[in-house]
């Protein structure tokens, strides 16, 4: 282990989780100080923002660097400390595809996700006054069904496509890009179709999960449970 200054400001059940699975693909050492999502609002505390000014997680301090953004800081570790390691030679192909994953999976992938998590909460009417419900399930039905559903659809076809020209996102080898896809991709398998329709998607997740770094990465986290 390398002698270094790295502080992943974790938020329990968060996107930090993919941080901690990186640091332990490349054998990094590491500080994890942890955060308590709100039991009422599952936000994260207001502690958060004495580290980041949006309060979110994940959160990297390195010396007097602070780091935000999931991709932006797989970036920087591969960058700063990968030597080579999970992320293709530059001019290759598959360079070019670890890249467009790598910034798909939050770009493109986790917006229709994010949605059907939203909307299919509307339908439960949960926490919303008797007589506004019915309104309130009529819009997220009609929202779903017109919108969310067929764009989720499109994207997770595509995604399953993609995983069969390669064992992982960008080649054969696994690389940040694939640690950065792993949310998505768990997250279709759980909450939108199930591993019997996108075998491709369920095989991906079987194979992080079957990781020694990643296991080693979420007894460090804690549990974890996508869109929760």
């Amino acid at each position: 282990m390398l002698s270094i200054m790295i502080v992943v400001h974790h938020l329990e059940a968060s996107r930090s989780q993919r941080v901690l699975w990186a640091l332990e693909e490349l054998g990094l050492d590491y500080e994890v100080r942890r955060y308590a999502r709100d039991p009422k609002t599952s936000l994260g505390p207001p502690e958060l923002k004495a580290v980041h000014p949006l309060g979110k997680s994940p959160v990297v301090t390195d010396g007097d660097r602070t780091l935000a953004e999931s991709g932006a800081i797989l970036e920087y570790l591969v960058g700063t400390y990968g030597a080579g390691r999970l992320i293709p030679p530059a001019g290759s192909a598959e360079r070019d595809r670890y890249t467009y994953w790598l910034h798909y999976a939050e770009g493109s992938a986790m917006p229709p996700l994010l949605l059907k998590l939203i909307f299919t909460r509307m339908q439960s009417g949960r926490g919303l006054p008797f007589f506004a419900r019915p309104l309130v399930r009529a819009v997220a039905n009609k929202v779903l069904d017109s919108f969310v559903d067929p764009n989720l659809t499109l994207h997770l076809d595509w995604i399953e496509a993609e995983l069969g020209r390669s064992t992982w996102f960008a080649g054969e080898e696994l690389t940040a890009a694939d640690i950065q896809m792993s949310f998505p991709v768990e997250a279709g398998v759980t909450r939108a179709g199930g591993a019997h329709k996108r075998p491709r998607m369920a095989a991906f997740v079987e194979r992080i999960h079957a990781r020694p770094a990643f296991q080693r990465a979420i007894a460090k986290g804690g549990p974890f449970e996508i869109l929760g």
